[in-house]
This record gives C-alpha cells, structure tokens and sequence, in this order.
C-alpha cells in the first residue's frame, strides 16, 4: 500500500483525507504545527509528526523520517496553508509575507524535499491545494488569491518538469468549503484598521462571504476529489471540488474584465 505525507494535516482537509486514506490501510505520516490536534489520527494508526513548513530544516526532518522509516513517499499533499481578507492597501505586508511562506513557499519546500526520492524511484503523486481564487481574484481576496495563483503557476511548470519520469502532479480547487478557513480569514479581516474609504465595500464583502460559507459544503467532496487522484492510474490535472469552482472561471472567461468587476462588486453592495 502507498506511503503518503499529508502536510497540514490537523484540520480540514488533511485530517479528513488522513482519515481516509488510514480507512483504506494506507501508511500515512500526518505532519502540522499543532500535534496536539491530530492525537485522533494517530490513534487511528497515522505517524504523526510535527512540522512547520516555513522552516527549512524542520520540512528536511520531517521528509528525512518519512525516508529512514519507509524508504519512500508515494504520494505528497500538499496541503497546509490558510488565508488572510483585507483590501491591498490595508494588510501588513509582514502578513503579507508569512502567508507567502506557508502557501507559496512552504509547498515548494515539500515538492524540493520529496522529489528527490521520486526521481530516483520513477514514480510518485504530488497534490497541491490551490482555490478557485488561484483562477479568478476578486476585491478583498487579492494578497490570498496571489498565492494561489503562484501555485497554479508552479504546478503547470513542475508538471512539465516531472511528467517524463513517471511524477504526477495534480491541483485541487476547492470553492468556499465550511472548515476552519473562514474564520481565520475573517480573523484578519476584522483586526484591520481600515481607511475610511474601503470600508463601505469591505462591509458589503463580509456581509455575502459570510453569507456564502454560511450555505457552503463542508469538507467531504473535497477530500473525495483527493483520494479519487491518489487511486487513479492517470489523475487529471484539475479537480474544481465545489459548484462555485466549478462555475465562476467559466463564467469570467464568457465576460470583459470590467463587467466582472460589475458583476462582483454588485454583490458587495
């Protein structure tokens, strides 16, 4: 059965694919800050190990005993990151920076770490959390969305790079999906100190984005989407996991920019 390394793996997503996938009777290494929120997933049978992706030599440790205890990884998910609302102007640009590091950064940390022992066994599936804001962004989402648009980026190239030696590499894009996210980008929101003139936008943006995840799905279909692309033979590319994934890019591809701008900010009123 495969080995698997599921950063972020206390919460969310992470947690419920390592649920899973030990169902399943994968070999699952659980990494995350917070150990202490994953004594659940060990007791189910997953290796649990603290991690923080922002640090260079603690993702080598992490990568290194996964390697001396399996003597392989095959299969990487991607998976820690969060995200910060607040208006370019507004957000602090050292939070700026430490979203960077954990979304953008972080995960080339992992693929830079794991992908060594993939080339050398020809074969292996790296699986990178993007968004749909990674295909559109819109007000108040713009440093978020950045970071998601980087690891759209850097997953279409290392796709190309890996693909001839038998790597996979796949995206997954959820839409507004009920797990901790929205209140820690909320968090953000709400610690801001505004300049007067965003504010009537901002309040209109709280007002749907809240109402948005208050109807939202939770993390099921998700994490189906993870497994369905870790068990097939030839995984697709893209997997858009929500309806609004699903919808929302096509519907920018059918419309100019400034009536998208029209649309969307009409329902921030």
């Amino acid at each position: 059965m495969k080995t698997v390394l599921i950063t972020g793996a206390s919460a969310g997503f992470g947690k419920l694919v390592a649920e899973k996938l030990l169902a399943k009777g994968y070999t699952v290494y659980a990494a995350a800050r917070r150990v202490e929120r994953m004594q659940d997933l060990e007791a189910k049978g997953a290796h649990v190990m603290h991690m923080d992706v922002t640090d260079n030599e603690s993702v080598k440790a992490g990568v290194g005993r996964v390697l001396e205890e399996q003597q392989r990884i095959d299969v990487l998910f991607n998976n820690a990151g969060y995200g910060s609302y607040g208006t370019i102007e507004d957000i602090p640009l050292e939070e700026i920076q430490r979203q960077y590091d954990v979304n953008v950064f972080g995960m080339g940390r992992l693929i830079q770490a794991v992908l060594p022992q993939m080339r050398q066994q020809r074969s292996g599936t790296i699986i990178n959390t993007s968004s749909v804001v990674g295909q559109i962004s819109t007000a108040v989402v713009g440093w978020y969305a950045s970071t998601k648009h980087a690891v759209e980026a850097f997953s279409d190239a290392l796709r190309m790079e890996v693909k001839p030696l038998g790597i996979d590499v796949v995206i997954i894009e959820p839409g507004a999906v009920k797990t901790e996210f929205d209140e820690v980008a909320f968090g953000t929101l709400d610690s801001l100190d505004l300049a007067e003139d965003y504010k009537p936008l901002v309040s209109g943006f709280r007002k749907y984005t809240g109402g948005m995840y208050a109807k939202c799905p939770g993390p099921e279909g998700t994490a189906n989407a993870v497994i369905k692309a870790i068990e097939a033979k030839n995984p697709k590319t893209r997997y858009a996991t929500t309806m609004d994934a699903k919808l929302l890019p096509r519907v920018k591809r059918l419309l100019t920019d400034k009536l998208f701008d029209k649309v969307v900010l009409s329902q921030m009123k």
